[in-house]
């Protein structure tokens, strides 16, 4: 049965939102940039999405077709925005995000994962806990639809103490079951995290571990090569998380990481079975540069070898 607020209840809702808008800055220019709030999520949408139409982008930012026609059309005109004809729809445009709009993205979204984590960091673990989730029922409770990529949770952090023995057990399980391979490959996983772990230089490296719903879904791994070459690594997701964006999230992730450190290529290790792993990779950019067949993990496969000039 449906109940009316009380006026207090309803103050309690305006207060709540006055001193978060402030405490986040929200009326200000996006992080000292020259976009605007709404033009910035413009902007993540396009990077975290496969080719949207406005028309999608306006029914899900709820967005008038006309501020968001403007919007698109500076983005056009700056080079970060293509368009091509929908091949489903010829009334329709595919909005292709350029890599100059890649690039003007990234350190801003850098930048707001970094002021995220400053707003989290005075607060201890279980606090943090308890604040990811407070927001997460306050959407649930106000946006009853069920969960999608846009409103489940998901939380990317720093590896913590037991991640990375998960990690190896996620590639020794997930690669069995999926591909065939055997424990060579677990082992092979085994030794890089070790590695990882023994050797690791916080100021050039980093790892993520992505969260959905507070589980572990997935991660990613940035190893310094050398003074200018990044690698890729251990790139993994649960079957839970798969569809929601989050490989191309974690890879987008590594990428602005390497390129905030001044690194000048990228490079990553895979399999030609890896076909999700590799359609990730070449949209934003990486090309093959060596493939060779050899007999690994039980099974016959094509090593390859992708990069990315940063």
């Amino acid at each position: 049965m449906k109940v009316s607020p009380t006026p207090a209840q309803a103050e309690a809702i305006r207060d709540f939102n006055r001193f978060y808008t402030q405490r986040i800055g929200v009326l200000d220019p996006y992080l000292g940039s020259e976009f605007s709030l709404t033009e910035v999520r413009v902007l993540y949408e396009l990077a975290h999405r496969d080719q949207p139409t406005a028309s999608e982008l306006g029914r899900d930012l709820a967005l008038d077709a006309g501020y968001l026609s403007r919007i698109l059309r500076r983005f056009e005109s700056r080079g970060w925005l293509a368009r091509a004809p929908s091949p489903a729809d010829a009334r329709q445009s595919l909005l292709q995000f350029t890599d100059a709009g890649r690039r003007t993205f990234e350190p801003l979204q850098q930048k707001s994962r970094d002021e995220a984590a400053a707003l989290l960091a005075p607060l201890s673990g279980r606090q943090q806990r308890e604040l990811v989730e407070a927001m997460a029922t306050m959407q649930r409770l106000l946006d009853p639809a069920p969960p999608t990529a846009a409103t489940r949770t998901v939380i990317l952090r720093e590896p913590q103490p037991g991640d990375i023995g998960w990690v190896v057990q996620q590639h020794g399980e997930i690669y069995a079951r999926e591909y065939g391979w055997n424990s060579e490959f677990e082992a092979l996983v085994a030794d890089i995290a070790g590695k990882f772990l023994k050797n690791f230089q916080p100021e050039w490296e980093k790892g993520w571990i992505a969260e959905l719903d507070g589980e572990r879904v997935g991660a990613v791994f940035v190893v310094r090569d050398s003074a200018t070459v990044a690698r890729l690594r251990m790139l993994i997701l649960t079957p839970a998380a798969r569809g929601l964006g989050l490989g191309a999230r974690l890879t987008d992730e590594c990428l602005a990481f390497a390129r905030g450190k001044g690194y000048r290529k990228m490079v990553l290790w895979t399999n030609s079975c890896l076909v999700a792993a590799r359609g990730i990779y070449a949209k934003r950019g990486f090309r093959l540069t060596k493939s060779e067949p050899y007999q690994g993990y039980g099974q016959q496969l094509v090593s390859e070898t992708w990069e990315l000039k940063l």
